[in-house]
């Protein structure tokens, strides 16, 4: 039976019946939700400037109690071991130094050591060596762990003229302090690291200030066998001589810093 279209002369034309779309089902994905303000508060609180500090005293202490377990002024009796020798031993020494002088180990015991194991010259060498690493690793611990901190507690006078000191004339002022005994070897690189002293000019101020009052210690203890020796006596007097002009001096600038 014909349709009305073809009946009427027309042409018939078949009318595709429609296919049926399958349409893609999405599942929406459920992200889990992280908890930013939280996470941020934490990284905030442990990167804070006092949560440095507390990471940079917990270390200080490590590295304190260590020395006191291992009693480093036995060298001094018990000599170095001997499976180590010649530039090798010199070498672990000065690293060793370095690390015992940022543990508030005191430079002069360390200083008689190179001199009783090496001699005068690889002594030389290597405390020289050993006290620019340990003073490089104090000062860049003190200047990323605890300068943010401390510095907003320099409000007494005597750390206000330091630190002006420091920040304005940091070489001289790092040089004399080296040349001339009487500020410990730690208390004078965490001062600079808390100040606004360059890191170039500290350790060249320390290893040009280091040489005399280091030299005078290596000798000392190399010829400590004959202390009656010309070499032991004038090595004394150049250990000596420094100290009492660092303490003329100190006490002739006690009224300056007090007047600020």
């Amino acid at each position: 039976m014909l349709d009305a279209t073809t009946r009427s002369g027309g042409t018939a034309l078949a009318r595709p019946r429609a296919a049926a779309t399958e349409l893609p089902v999405t599942v929406p994905t459920v992200s889990p939700v992280l908890p930013t303000g939280l996470t941020a508060r934490w990284r905030r609180a442990l990167l804070s400037p006092w949560s440095r500090l507390s990471l940079l005293v917990v270390l200080l202490a490590a590295a304190a109690s260590t020395v006191l377990l291992f009693h480093p002024q036995r060298l001094l009796s018990d000599g170095w071991p001997p499976q180590l020798g010649g530039a090798a031993a010199a070498v672990v020494f000065g690293a060793a130094y370095g690390l015992c002088t940022v543990a508030f180990v005191p430079r002069p015991l360390l200083n008689l050591a190179a001199g009783a194991l090496f001699g005068t010259q690889l002594g030389v060498g290597a405390a020289l060596a050993g006290t620019v690493l340990g003073a490089g690793v104090a000062f860049g611990l003190g200047r990323i762990l605890g300068q943010d901190a401390l510095r907003p507690m320099l409000r007494g006078r005597w750390l206000r003229a330091a630190d002006g000191q420091l920040s304005r004339h940091g070489f001289r002022s790092m040089l004399a302090a080296r040349l001339f005994p009487g500020v410990p070897f730690w208390a004078a690189n965490y001062c600079a690291a808390v100040s606004r002293m360059g890191y170039v000019p500290f350790l060249l101020a320390t290893a040009l200030g280091s040489i005399p009052n280091t030299a005078a210690y290596v000798v000392a203890g190399a010829r400590a066998s004959t202390p009656t020796s010309p070499a032991f006596l004038i090595a004394m007097a150049c250990i000596a001589a420094p100290a009492l002009v660092g303490a003329v001096v100190a006490w002739r600038k006690r009224h300056h810093l007090r007047g600020r």
